[in-house]
């Protein structure tokens, strides 16, 4: 990952595996990857942003840039203390939305560390905490519903004042005298094709033995996964 953009007291430690992203007064901050990626297993453990977080965003996503851009995105919608994460999930297909999920967390995500993995390869993006599945999107290019499988995505996460929509649809605004807001990230780990253009399309689709994100044990989630769901 490369240096954070932002709020002053955002951080890169541990040689690099350990990430602060703060909220301050004056400014967010983000940080993304030095490569883009087309395919693969994208990992990160978060520890969400404790107490009063209400207005208060932590994205986690991949996404490619223009207008007709693809993107995948964990988005974790901050609230009052003692009140429940929403988890909003979305995915975007040449610039197009509009395919937003949202989930209510099971646990306490500011006590401790979590997994948070975006899974994609040619038929299917599934996303993951803690190796559970909680949603999946499926290729049906065949019956015209465009997939992100076209562009390489850069890893991206960040947090942000989005008190206009996140909390409550936007009714509970962000106290400011709660500020720094923190979240901190651990253990990035990109186990993904690098984006080489149409090379990685080619390659990284094939269905070749030895290409193992095109296997049965990727392309399909087993009867245990899909009764965890």
């Amino acid at each position: 990952m490369i240096r954070p953009q932002g709020a002053q007291y955002s951080t890169i430690a541990a040689n690099g595996e350990d990430l602060q992203l703060v909220l301050d007064q004056t400014s967010g901050s983000f940080v993304k990857s030095k490569r883009a990626f087309l395919f693969g297993s994208i990992e990160m453990l978060i520890k969400l942003v404790p107490g009063n977080s209400a207005g208060a965003v932590t994205a986690y996503y991949l996404s490619s840039t223009g207008d007709k851009h693809d993107e995948i995105d964990f988005e974790f919608l901050g609230n009052v203390s003692g009140q429940l994460y929403t988890i909003h999930t979305n995915i975007y297909t040449q610039g197009n939305g509009s395919r937003e999920q949202q989930f209510v967390l099971w646990f306490d995500p500011t006590a401790d560390f979590h997994s948070y993995t975006i899974h994609e390869n040619p038929t299917e993006v599934v996303w993951y905490i803690d190796n559970l599945p909680i949603r999946v999107f499926r290729n049906y290019e065949n019956e015209r519903i465009s997939f992100p499988n076209k562009q390489g995505m850069r890893v991206y996460s960040s947090l942000w004042n989005a008190d206009n929509w996140a909390t409550r649809g936007g009714l509970v605004k962000i106290d400011c005298n709660s500020a720094p807001f923190i979240a901190k990230f651990r253990r990035f780990r990109a186990r993904a094709y690098k984006w080489e253009r149409l090379v990685s399309i080619n390659q990284c689709a094939s269905t070749s033995p030895t290409n193992r994100r095109t296997s049965p044990a990727y392309n399909q989630l087993s009867s245990s996964k899909m009764g965890q769901r």
